[in-house]
């Protein structure tokens, strides 16, 4: 089975074609193309049908979608999840939204498996705000063996906006992991320790998602919203003042 996984959320953006396995948590990434950020409009729709036909397949082989519903750029999302609704209703196939601050923290090395560990997730937001997402993950890792490919509980997370203060408020004593430089040297500068990893790769968006879907917890085609935790400007501006 193939699984389709779309990361439109920034400049680091992605493209990939995954083999999944029903029961399983284990995904194969079969390839995986970069999009450069600011031109996902253009590129999305015929990097889907060139991977696809790459390696022999086309969209009636898919089996479903994962992809990244935010935090991250307005218009990268919109694109994204554009595509992703249209091909879902077409081919009636399920989606899961992924969480990118999810997939920040179940990419940190902090998380062993074998035991609850909490870890605060953070991206750069611009304008000297943070995305934050506090997450408890806990069970076993990996397992597969009567599970249907479930991973650890993840508890209901805590995703928001922060400023620069507020977050380095926040972090005191926290398991903080980012991919962000930014971020990094922000809490080096006040001696608050950091786990600086890698953007998540389209292997833990995939796995994400392929758990998603065998837990039924899928999105319906209509219902697929980005979670931009911030504002637009729209909203900002046209805001009425007090």
């Amino acid at each position: 089975m193939l699984l389709l996984v779309v990361d439109t959320s920034g400049k680091h953006g992605s493209l990939a074609l995954a083999r999944v396995s029903p029961g399983r948590s284990e995904v194969e990434i079969v390839e995986a193309v970069p999009l450069a950020g600011g031109t996902f409009s253009a590129q999305l729709v015929p990097q889907i049908s060139a991977l696809l036909a790459k390696h022999g397949y086309t969209k009636s082989d898919l089996a479903g979608f994962a992809v990244v519903s935010g935090p991250g750029s307005f218009t990268g999302l919109r694109v994204g999840l554009a595509a992703i609704e249209a091909l879902g209703e077409v081919l009636d196939k399920p989606i899961a939204a992924v969480s990118l601050l999810e997939a920040v923290a179940r990419s940190s090395q902090r998380w062993s498996g074998s035991h609850a560990c909490r870890i605060s997730a953070a991206l750069d937001a611009g304008r000297g705000e943070i995305y934050v997402g506090d997450y408890e993950l806990s069970g076993q890792k990996g397992s597969d063996s009567n599970t249907g490919g479930r991973d650890p509980d993840l508890h209901p997370p805590s995703e928001r906006l922060l400023t620069r203060d507020e977050f380095l408020a926040e972090a005191q004593g926290k398991q903080v992991v980012t991919p962000d430089a930014v971020v990094a040297e922000m809490l080096s500068a006040t001696a608050i320790p950091c786990e600086r990893i890698d953007y998540p790769s389209s292997g833990i968006i995939a796995r994400l998602g392929w758990q998603r879907i065998q837990r039924g917890q899928t999105v319906l085609p209509e219902d697929l919203e980005a979670n931009y935790i911030r504002r637009s400007d729209a909203e900002i501006f046209l805001q009425p003042k007090p």
